[in-house]
């Protein structure tokens, strides 16, 4: 069977799709109804982007920047 929007698709990967749509402001039926056809390139852009921030957002929750590391560099030598 033929998919649309392929390129979505694969960037989305396990990403919920309310999720998307929550980001960008849409109900989740409309993101669903604008995957049945393929997109113009503006909205592409538009998902993938937020798609992007999603997954970057999980990744900093799942490995979060150590705000101490910088506070003890200097204390003490081993």
């Amino acid at each position: 069977m033929f998919k649309r929007n392929q390129d979505i698709r694969e960037a989305k990967k396990n990403i919920p799709t309310w999720l998307i749509a929550e980001r960008l402001g849409v109900h989740e039926n409309t993101l669903h109804n604008w995957m049945k056809k393929e997109m113009c390139k503006k909205r592409k852009e538009r998902i993938i982007s937020a798609i992007v921030g999603i997954k970057k957002e999980l990744a900093e929750e799942l490995d979060p920047p150590e705000e101490n590391e910088n506070k003890n560099s200097g204390s003490k030598s081993v």
